[in-house]
């Protein structure tokens, strides 16, 4: 099998030493090399030879001089970016190596929006904790670009959600399903009776809305943008669906939350779904993992069970 790899990698295997990738690490986090250096125990001159001799190593300039201090170049923040990846890499490692050595099998640590709950994430789990009994599973509720964040620095193995354009190069992303909105109150609002209810009637209330910067916030401040009319005031902005219950269930406060994840509370007259329309659609949510990290195998496996959930449900919509 003929060898890919680019010829500059077997000398960085030589050259490179961990104690660099520290030094821009800290760096990043201080914004000063001397700074950096303190934290890695150095003198600012150690430091600066480190880095000329990582510069050296990967052909290009990373720090510019700016004023009496440095800053990243452009080659320098892409060399960030994978450094922190491979930071991310060496966490996992040590994670997984240290349940085994307390005679666990692993952990599997999966991110996810409310959306996947109900249909693709507890039978995944299900299937997972089936097949690897002894594996640990820590789940995290967050939006996506949070979600996206976690995943970055390696606190998540593997997230269910929403890529942003800008972060689609370093990610693998499958998409799972569309994910349809509904306008909820609790089940005495003043619109709860309502055969149909405009968006525009809501903007009287108070809201409840995910916090700036995820997906359903974006999609909802276009909502808003297109009725050419201000968020309302005296938002209460959490990503927390237990805190939204009880907020619409003793307040006249309106949420927009997935349907799926609704559903089964209007069932059981926790809650009413207005028939309100929201034109603005939210893209596909689906698997994010990183590219450049590898998976453990009790993760690929429950990457399988999450898209076999997926095959199963398009086959019973058929």
């Amino acid at each position: 099998m003929p060898d890919h790899r680019h010829p500059l990698v077997s000398q960085l295997f030589n050259r490179l030493r961990m104690r660099q990738l520290a030094l821009v690490l800290a760096f990043a986090e201080h914004g000063t090399l001397r700074r950096a250096a303190a934290e890695l125990g150095m003198s600012q001159p150690a430091a600066t030879k480190m880095i000329q001799e990582l510069e050296s190593a990967l052909g290009q300039r990373l720090f510019a001089r700016e004023g009496r201090g440095q800053r990243l170049t452009p080659a320098g923040e892409r060399a960030l970016d994978f450094f922190q990846g491979m930071r991310g890499s060496m966490e996992s490692m040590v994670r997984e190596l240290e349940e085994l050595q307390l005679g666990n099998a692993g952990r599997v640590s999966v991110g996810c929006i409310m959306a996947p709950l109900p249909t693709w994430l507890n039978p995944a789990i299900i299937a997972l904790n089936k097949a690897y009994p002894r594996v640990t599973i820590q789940v995290t509720l967050d939006t996506s670009d949070q979600l996206v964040e976690l995943l970055e620095d390696g606190s998540i193995d593997i997230a269910i959600g929403r890529v942003a354009p800008g972060h689609g190069a370093q990610f693998c992303f499958h998409p799972l399903d569309n994910e349809s909105l509904a306008v909820v109150v609790g089940v005495g609002h003043p619109l709860a009776k309502r055969k149909l209810v405009p968006f525009a009637n809501l903007l009287e209330y108070s809201w409840i809305l995910q916090p700036p910067g995820s997906p359903l916030r974006e999609v909802l401040e276009q909502e808003f943008r297109a009725l050419q009319a201000p968020l309302p005031r005296g938002l209460i902005e959490t990503a927390s669906i237990l805190c939204t219950m009880r907020l619409i269930a003793d307040t006249t406060m309106i949420a927009v939350l997935p349907l799926s994840v609704v559903t089964v509370y209007a069932q059981h007259h926790l809650l009413k779904i207005l028939p309100c329309q929201i034109k603005h659609k939210m893209g596909a949510f689906g698997s994010i993992t990183r590219q450049d990290r590898p998976l453990s195998e009790a993760a690929r496996y429950f990457l399988s069970a999450l898209h076999r959930s997926q095959a199963a449900a398009a086959g019973a919509g058929a």
